[in-house]
């Protein structure tokens, strides 16, 4: 089957995209010996797991269900023999929940030392027996975004982390790691000045540890990232402090790897723009449009009045807020034409909902000879039972 030929809507995965990325992050590692876990809440398409094993050295998780993913779905791959990593952090573990995480993880990561202490004597038992290693996250109070507060965990106020004047002067027992997450979709130049900061504040505890992590929200797979730069970067850390350095980046993996193809269903004449009703939706296929908020890239168009035709985006959902955005192109829209967003692997089907009853999208995976596998379809049921 063809891209032309699949059912809508549907976020469809560009399998050489990914394959592509993961190369660009394998001579990340193989150059500079960081460590690079796939970040699951930003991608989660677990049947490409035994493609990102091949190149990654693991995962990390937001909690126990990712976790248990990655335990299912990535660790038994052990590309090529190897032992694949299974990380954690989680700004509170719920007791309930704690046996089995520490059972499936070999990295956890505590954002306070109050919960750090609270599930003590079930992670030392794991620590003894050799299968876990714990760290703390860390707030270097170093902010590097410009607005989108909801994304800066170095925000005034912010739970995420422990600032410096928390901190005890020597690491309690049992902490092997330092772990601090403050990019989103940035450069090389912000991590390297926030690491800056680390160092300055933070260089003490370095004696007292055997691995840092640099996080996520590193666009290392974008066009014009300073890949050399990083890998300097890396090999500095690793030489100076003599400490394993890991990365992990969620977008990176899969950035411009994905697609969602939808349909004009139907074209509402307003006294703006005309406007497209299509049958996916902003609110409930790819919410970060309305949360950033952001505009999508759309496939052959252009800016509203750039090209001859304007129209509004907006969904078959009854929320009036569920616009996609003002778009034009050099030809006409009609009923049943079909329009391709860009850049929908991340933050996409992990993120989805169905709101209204909206059905979910296929996810589909287009291989790199250009034919379409369906992985997934939703039906009622899928809306049903979440409620």
């Amino acid at each position: 089957m063809k891209i032309e030929n699949i059912n809508t809507p549907a976020y469809v995965i560009d399998e050489k995209k990914l394959r592509e990325n993961l190369e660009v992050l394998k001579k990340v590692q193989d150059e500079s010996g960081a460590r690079i876990l796939l970040a699951q809440k930003a991608f989660s398409a677990y049947k490409t797991y035994p493609l990102v094993a091949k190149y990654l050295t693991g995962a990390t998780a937001s909690g126990l269900y990712e976790a248990r993913l990655a335990y299912e779905e990535l660790m038994p791959c052990d590309a090529n023999g190897k032992k694949l990593e299974n990380h954690v952090f989680e700004p509170a573990f719920k007791d309930e929940e704690f046996e089995e995480v520490v059972g499936i993880v070999d990295h956890i990561v505590f954002n306070s030392l109050n919960q750090l202490e609270h599930h003590r004597k079930v992670w030392e038992k794991k620590v003894e027996e050799g299968r876990l290693s714990v760290g703390l996250r860390i707030n270097p109070e170093y902010s590097t975004q410009d607005g989108h507060e909801i994304y800066d965990p170095c925000a005034p106020g912010s739970r995420l982390g422990i600032r410096r004047v928390d901190m005890p002067d020597v690491l309690p027992d049992g902490v092997e790691g330092i772990h601090f997450h403050t990019l989103c979709e940035q450069g090389f130049e912000p991590l390297k000045e926030t690491l800056e900061r680390v160092e300055k504040d933070f260089a003490k505890f370095f004696k007292q540890i055997k691995w840092i992590n640099l996080g996520g929200g590193h666009h290392i797979t974008r066009e014009g990232y300073d890949v050399e730069g990083l890998i300097e970067l890396v090999k500095r850390i690793r030489d100076t402090y003599g400490i394993d350095v890991y990365l992990e980046p969620g977008e990176a993996i899969a950035l411009d790897a994905g697609y969602l193809v939808t349909t004009v269903m139907d074209i509402v004449e307003t006294e703006k723009y005309p406007v497209l009703i299509l049958d996916t939706s902003a609110a409930c296929h790819m919410p970060d449009v309305l949360e950033m908020p952001y505009r999508p890239p759309l496939r052959d168009s252009g800016e509203a009045g750039e090209k001859t035709y304007t129209y509004r985006l907006s969904s078959r959902t009854c929320l009036a807020g569920d616009v996609i955005g003002d778009f034009s192109f050099d030809d006409k829209k009609e009923i049943g034409d079909r329009l391709v967003f860009e850049d929908m692997a991340i933050y996409s089907m992990v993120k989805n909902n169905t709101f209204n009853g909206m059905a979910l999208p296929d996810i589909d995976i287009m291989h790199e000879d250009g034919s379409i596998e369906v992985l997934k379809t939703f039906g009622y049921q899928d809306f049903k039972c979440r409620l």
